[in-house]
């Protein structure tokens, strides 16, 4: 890469100005783009999470011996050794003595069911668990759903802390309690209802609890969801807020705002063993459910906020009920999606092979990316994620989406950025399968993946010119702050006039050129951003002299129509063909 030579005269008065330039734009604020989304900033959640819970496997049935030797599996297996690190209780942990709600404490909170989870002394049989768990190196994590119980009301319970009671709270419509029933709602606009969330919290804080998992949320209880990520921040323990499930897409900013993950569908479980039994966990129709939803909610996930697609349901063989290459394909779309990995087998008697898949590095590794694929290829059967790496590196996912027959799936590797003749590398088998150039072609057994990884291109820094102006795309004095507006400027072979094209992406000074805030309409500002992989940050070079955004569709255009003075922005705009839409390498 060229080095950059020193501000000239006129750089230096352009710093003058963009400092003037800032005091404007404090008192016009309106005028500018909408802030970016952004994620829960309780700081947890910032790569998707490792773990397991007792639902798939253990349901109705918790016990603190239970768990603890889930807890004492994870570790003596390895799995904690590669960054499984949640032990998290599902639903019945508490006592429910019946329809009219969870049995609580003199505070209206849920009370443990001390058969299945004794007290030591004054220590809650929670925090008893919790300290075990705690002990192997681990975090524990438990469950709650919104509202508060009948049982609560009936009572009319103290709210810790205020002169306010349980009536003075609750509402007469119910909430979704799945097994237990009897919750009704919250009125969040009246006096004590925060502090009631917010006495929860802190007895789960005080309990050793580093994850809450809310089930049975919907579009009706976002203040459920903003009182519980207030309470956490404040009960002085980082803890993790995961949302279940079948939550809404239409709300996904809000999810994204107010917790650090979200079920974008049902459960995955089968519910198919004969007698009740948990066995098989899963079957393929129940994972093939979840390639449409990848799809759907790739723009929606990212460090700090990610879309959850259920339990992992690998790790006990034959009784995961999906073949070999379907628990690969499981585990390879989630760590395409960077979906958090919960396991949901039993741990004390996990299988071999399914140990190997689980403990996979190279497979971990682009799950905890915390970048979300996008789906290139949906064409039948024939299903492909690709996405790119902070590094330029390209992460392929070919998947045969049939059960029962053998699939070719092919995918033109200029769709997924990639160019020229890269070594590919299968992260399962972790070989070599040589160059791939052009349209890549793999015959797969039904429910099998391939799973690739090519390196990063080896673009040789440019220049990109308007051919309006003259003038370089640029970024204004070399800024990395995240979100920084682009513009054109004097050529001056300055770092931050220098680009690279790889994988798709155009970067300077580490960062990726970035359509504002996921924008996909005319008009929408381009920035630059910290690489994340997602579609926004994907560009074609074409034949003609322009770049278009492979979201949006749209042409990177110089802002106004004209050849544009210094500092004029750059934007998307739909393609017309005009000078100011196309660029020459310099």
């Amino acid at each position: 890469m060229r080095t950059g030579t020193p501000l000239s005269t006129d750089r230096r008065v352009r710093k003058i100005l963009a400092v003037l330039a800032a005091v404007a734009a404090a008192l016009a604020m309106a005028v500018l783009p909408a802030p970016r989304a952004h994620a829960e900033s309780n700081g947890v959640g910032l790569t998707p999470a490792l773990g397991w819970s007792s639902w798939s496997y253990v349901r109705h049935s918790p016990t603190a011996a239970v768990i603890d030797a889930q807890a004492d599996a994870m570790k003596n297996s390895g799995l904690a050794a590669v960054g499984y690190q949640y032990v998290n209780i599902d639903d019945f942990w508490y006592q429910c003595p019946g329809s009219q709600g969870p049995a609580v404490d003199q505070y209206g909170r849920w009370a443990t069911n001390t058969s299945t989870f004794p007290s030591s002394g004054s220590t809650d049989g929670i925090a008893v668990v919790a300290s075990h768990v705690h002990a192997d190196g681990l975090k524990f994590g438990i469950y709650v759903t919104p509202g508060i119980s009948k049982q609560a009301v009936a009572r009319n319970t103290a709210i810790q802390g205020t002169g306010y009671h349980a009536d003075d709270i609750a509402t007469s419509s119910s909430e979704a309690n799945y097994n237990c029933g009897g919750m009704v709602g919250i009125d969040y606009s009246k006096p004590g209802a925060q502090a009631f969330i917010n006495s929860w919290a802190n007895e789960f804080a005080s309990w050793g609890v580093d994850y809450v998992k809310i089930d049975g949320v919907g579009t009706g209880d976002v203040g459920d969801v903003q009182a519980w990520s207030t309470a956490l921040q404040q009960s002085g323990r980082p803890i993790h807020l995961e949302l279940s499930n079948n939550l809404a897409i239409g709300s996904a900013g809000t999810w994204a705002q107010y917790s650090n993950g979200w079920r974008t569908g049902g459960d995955v479980e089968c519910y198919c063993g004969s007698n009740g039994s948990s066995y098989p966990l899963t079957d393929w129709g129940n994972i093939q459910q979840r390639y449409a939803q990848v799809a759907a909610w790739q723009p929606y996930g990212g460090p700090g906020a990610f879309n959850d697609y259920d339990s992992i349901e690998v790790g006990n063989g034959s009784n995961d009920g999906l073949t070999a290459a379907e628990r690969q394909s499981q585990l390879s779309l989630w760590a395409m999606a960077a979906s958090p990995l919960i396991l949901g087998t039993d741990l004390t008697n996990l299988d071999s092979t399914d140990l190997g898949y689980l403990k996979n590095k190279a497979v971990l590794a682009v799950d905890q990316d915390a970048i979300d694929a996008s789906r290139i290829v949906s064409n039948g059967n024939q299903q492909v994620f690709s996405k790119t790496e902070a590094d330029g590196s390209v992460i392929l996912g070919l998947f045969n989406y049939s059960g029962s027959s053998s699939q070719t799936v092919s995918v033109n590797l200029a769709a997924a950025g990639i160019t020229g003749s890269p070594n590919a590398t299968d992260l399962w088998t972790g070989s070599s399968i040589g160059a791939i150039s052009g349209t890549y072609s793999v015959t797969l057994a039904p429910g099998a993946v391939q799973l690739l990884r090519t390196p990063a291109g080896t673009s040789a820094a440019t220049e990109y010119v308007s051919a309006a102006s003259g003038r370089c795309l640029d970024d204004p004095n070399a800024n990395t702050t995240p979100g920084t507006l682009q513009e054109i400027w004097d050529c001056h072979h300055g770092a931050n006039q220098e680009w690279t094209y790889s994988g798709g992406t155009l970067r300077s000074l580490g960062l990726c050129l970035d359509a504002f805030n996921q924008g996909t309409t005319a008009g929408t500002k381009v920035d630059l951003f910290n690489c994340n992989g997602q579609s926004n940050q994907q560009w074609t070079e074409n034949s003609n002299g322009t770049i278009t955004g492979v979201q949006s569709g749209l042409c990177l255009d110089v802002t106004g129509g004209g050849a544009g003075a210094n500092g004029t922005g750059v934007e998307l705009w739909t393609c017309n063909g005009g000078s100011n839409q196309k660029w020459t390498k310099a």
